[in-house]
């Protein structure tokens, strides 16, 4: 069995999207990691009861000449007025700064300058640094705090000054840097690396550092007449866990562009035309000793790529972007996990081309403090580009040896990006090559070339409008997958085209407090009736489902229908909310139709539902006498099928608090009870689901120490039928040295369920149920990985990353059964409490569903075969996996880098003994005596730009 099975595990997950979530929005509101940006106008904040309208800076224009080399000992910066006044955001809210800050802003015509000096009254002793490479202590949207923390200097602008955009750049003592872009309020985007110099010194002072901004890497309006940006200014003391912001927002306000303080005297013509050019070669060599006497795959395979980048700016607000044969040899590789569901494993996007600038493309946007097992309204998931071959997993199962491509090759992308006006666009197209792979059924077998994935086109198109000064934005997004099907089998197991159109908007009003956003869209699949037929059997439609009642015909014909050669649906999301003060508060409902399909250039994993929630949050933010601060949320949600069947319910609590010492504790609780499921038989009648409790604890230790532990322990009971499910899970950190840092996470998932899906007989007729038997086990499931991070910063320009993670899994099922009746709970077990069952020496099972309980062993084929008897294969599985890579990269002068990468997998899948039982100690040898594929990548880029 491989790290991809295809079974589903009746016990929820563990329910990483509702703890994220929750955990998003208590780091947005306590400072340590600012929250999504907020539209609307520049407005006054209130500092202890009184209202302080948005400060004002003053950029000088430069001059005589500046070396960015740390000292701001030239004459020009004396032309700059400074810029001293700040508050604290943590740990004393709204009082002043306990070290004087003093940051100056001059311009010309082709860059921004920043001079800061950070007075520090303990000199160089009390100024507190790292080594790390770039971007790594960026504190991100989303509750992505860098636990590397050090002092550090923020600059954010808005050069729109819409109130929406956010370029942010950073600097420590150590001279570190970090950039991340957030474009028409989307959240910050680390994979935005533009080309800027900066430099830093510690002295008896304190710490200073001076900054360069070419304005080719901004995007901003051009004008004759001086205009005005957004700017915040933070300033980050370490030994203090001190956070001074110059444009003070409190931290129960949402925060964002919208209170940055303004920046005037820029007198802006045109930015300089820039043309980047960034080539590449790479060259590729892989051992997999696994494919020893494998006839399509050879042990030793070499490989010589070569490509690159292209980015030209069209004005000065739009961006084009280009890729061509690009080449992501350097991308981390995805961890290794045990699906038993019948839906697809997400894995979050990772190449840098796709990366940068993706919130140009951001569609469906969803907020909720807390919440679980519901997906956001997405029209483009960009690892659809460039995919694995959709028939690869196909002819891999078929065959006795298949050569199947590891990814689709992207023949080339581009993208424009930018701001016109009101209006924020993307565009982007992107065409894949044909992928053909080779299979044979044996040594001595014909070996046959087939299509695995077609040549195909997608189209990306994005516009937003912005009104009100960005308090509202109203937006439109369409997607487009076309592909060369001419192959027949191809053509039967692929749409030939596929189309979403979508609209959404944000409002905000009474400073922010309340908001209200929603997203709408329309899709629409075409190709031959088996293609669609597919579609309608697949897990997330089931329309074969044979007491289904919501079968509309019309533009949205959801009937199961094997002639169709198109499926449309719609889909939307619709929030109203209290965002900012004491008290928050939400209400949400989502619905996808059941003909609804996006998975072509989008993630869906399911449609046919209509979903409501509603949570309620305290905060306090200003510390007390034993905490910090403290958030709290009560809520609930409900979900129905089109048919009206119940099919979510649960009540939720939530707690969160941060102690004197930065300390935190946070858990939550869950209730849900029995409730229908439309999916638990993978496309057969309706049943219950077990309800369960679900509750979870977190201990964290201050981040600011060299040992950083968090611990997490989550556990699961039953509700109606006996199940449990315990998660505990503990990420040391530890920072030995202040260029090193070394994190080890192991997590135990051990699983008890009576209610784990195995398979579907056909030709079994079972009352109530059809022609269909639908088998179900008990199933215990322990898994363990082990995931590790090394990161070794030589320089702020040179630094070695290594990733790893073993990971061991097993699975054993018992007690085979069959539910006695659709929409009850109740099963019969085979030979306790209906039939019979038998292994056979094979180890699968033969199963007589119809005779009395305990009767005579029943035979499986053969003329002496027991009337009705059915076989089926042995479930149990042992896995075991090591995935990881080493990346030493160099960024050997200003935007062009060179890598050394080395890969390495390794997985087991034997089953050991009768049964799967976990054993470490033995899976841990056998993993290592496995054979390895060792891929070893050297990559070098180079930057041409002017």
């Amino acid at each position: 069995m491989s790290t991809e099975s295809h079974r589903s595990r009746s016990l929820p997950p563990v329910r990483a999207a509702a703890w994220q979530l929750a955990a998003a929005l208590v780091l947005a509101t306590s400072g340590t990691a600012r929250g999504q940006a907020a539209p609307g106008s520049g407005a006054a904040v209130a500092v202890s009861g009184h209202v302080v309208p948005p400060p004002v800076a003053h950029a000088a224009r430069r001059t005589g000449p500046i070396t960015i080399d740390g000292r701001l000992d030239e004459a020009a910066w004396s032309a700059a007025t400074p810029i001293t006044t700040f508050r604290q955001t943590q740990p004393v809210e709204g009082a002043p700064a306990t070290q004087r800050t003093e940051v100056r802003v001059l311009y010309d015509a082709d860059a921004i300058y920043i001079g800061a000096r950070m007075y520090d009254t303990l000199g160089a002793r009390g100024v507190r640094s790292r080594v790390a490479r770039r971007d790594q202590q960026l504190d991100l949207d989303n509750g992505q705090a860098s636990q590397l923390t050090s002092d550090k200097l923020t600059i954010i602008l808005d050069p729109y000054h819409d109130h929406r955009t956010r370029a942010l750049f950073e600097v420590n003592p150590a001279g570190v840097f970090g950039d991340a872009l957030g474009a028409g309020g989307s959240n910050l985007d680390a994979s935005w690396d533009p080309i800027w110099t900066e430099a830093t010194r510690i002295d008896s002072a304190g710490w200073t550092a001076e900054i360069r901004i070419p304005l080719s890497q901004l995007r901003f309006v051009a004008r004759d007449a001086p205009q005005t940006w957004g700017l915040q200014i933070v300033r980050t003391i370490d030994r203090l866990n001190e956070r001074d912001e110059w444009a003070f927002a409190r931290r129960d306000e949402d925060t964002g562009p919208a209170t940055y303080g303004h920046l005037d005297g820029l007198v802006l013509l045109r930015p300089p035309r820039e043309l980047e050019l960034l080539p590449y070669l790479s060259g590729q060599t892989e051992g997999n000793a696994g494919n020893a006497g494998d006839p399509l795959n050879h042990i030793h395979r070499n490989a010589l790529r070569g490509g690159g980048d292209v980015r030209y700016l069209v004005g000065s607000n739009l961006t084009l972007d280009a890729t061509i044969n690009p080449d992501f040899g350097e991308v981390e590789v995805d961890p290794a996990v045990v699906n038993l569901s019948a839906f697809e494993t997400f894995y979050p996007e990772k190449r840098p081309f796709f990366v940068s600038g993706a919130a140009a493309f951001d569609f469906g946007g969803f907020n909720c403090m807390f919440c679980s097992n519901i997906e956001a309204l997405g029209l483009f998931y960009s690892r659809r580009v460039g995919r694995a071959p959709q028939l690869g997993t196909y002819y891999s199962d078929i065959a006795a040896y298949a050569d199947v491509p590891t990814n689709t090759n992207i023949i080339g992308a581009a993208k424009v990006t930018g701001r016109a006006r009101d209006y924020t666009v993307g565009l982007l197209d992107a065409v894949t090559n044909q992928e053909n792979g080779t299979y044979t059924m044996g040594l001595d077998s014909a070996r046959r070339t087939v299509p695995m994935e077609p040549l195909s086109n997608y189209l990306v198109a994005r516009v937003k409008r912005d009104f009100r000064d960005g308090a509202t934005v109203v937006g439109g997004m369409l997607t487009s997958t076309v592909r060369n099907l001419d192959n027949p089998i191809l053509a039967d197991s692929l749409h030939r085209h596929a189309e979403a159109l979508g609209g959404d908007f944000f409002t905000t009003w009474a400073n922010r407090h309340y908001s209200l956003m929603g997203n709408f869209a329309l899709s629409d699949v075409g190709g031959t009736p088996q293609s669609i037929l597919l579609t309608e059997r697949s897990s997330a439609h089931y329309f074969q489902r044979p007491d289904r009642r919501a079968v509309g015909g019309g533009l949205f014909d959801t009937r199961y229908d094997s002639t169709a050669t198109s499926l449309r649906g719609y889909g939307g999301y619709l929030r109203l909310g209290k965002d900012n003060g004491d008290w928050l508060w939400e209400t949400a409902t989502n619905y996808r139709s059941p003909g609804f399909e996006v998975n072509d250039l989008a993630f869906l994993r399911r449609a046919g539902y209509i979903w409501n929630s509603a949570n309620v949050a305290r905060q306090w933010t200003i510390p007390g006498s034993w905490y910090r601060s403290i958030f709290a949320i009560l809520g609930g949600q409900t979900q129905h099928n089109y048919d009206g069947d119940r099919t979510d319910l649960q009540g939720q609590a939530f707690l969160n608090v941060t102690f004197l010492n930065y300390w935190g504790v946070k858990g939550f609780y869950i209730y849900h009870p029995t409730v229908m499921d439309d999916q638990l038989t993978r496309g057969g009648p309706v049943v219950k689901r077990r309800g369960y409790q679900d509750a979870a604890l977190t201990v964290s230790t201050d981040p600011r120490k060299w040992f950083v532990l968090n611990g997490t322990v989550e556990g699961n009971i039953g509700i109606d039928q006996p199940g449990q499910e315990i998660t505990p899970q503990i990420t040391a950190l530890i920072k030995p040295a202040a260029n090193v840092s070394l994190s080890f996470g192991p997590t135990l998932d051990v699983l008890r369920t009576g209610q784990q899906y195995d398979t579907a007989v056909a030709g079994q007729p079972t009352p109530f149920f059809g022609d269909t038997r639908y088998v179900f086990a008990s199933l215990r499931e322990t898994s363990l990985s082990l995931d590790t991070r090394l990161s070794v910063a030589f320089t702020p320009t040179l630094a070695l990353d290594v990733y790893a993670q073993p990971f061991f899994a097993s699975g054993h099922y018992t007690a085979f059964k069959q539910f006695d009746h659709p929409r009850q709970l109740h099963t019969s077990i085979y030979g306790r409490d209906v039939g019979s069952i038998r292994r056979q020496p094979d180890g699968s099972y033969c199963i007589d569903p119809s005779g009395p309980p305990g009767s005579t062993a029943p035979v499986c084929g053969g003329a002496g075969a027991t009337p009705g008897a059915f076989a089926i294969a042995n479930p149990d599985f042992n896995t075991r996996s090591l995935r990881g890579n080493a990346v030493l990269r160099w960024e050997y002068r200003s935007g062009s880098t060179l890598y050394f990468v080395w890969q390495q997998r390794r997985s087991d899948d034997a089953l050991v003994g009768d049964a799967a039982t976990f054993a470490l100690g033995r899976d841990r040898g056998l993993l290592f005596r496995s054979p390895a594929d060792n891929i070893f990548v050297i990559k070098m880029d180079w930057w041409v730009g002017r």
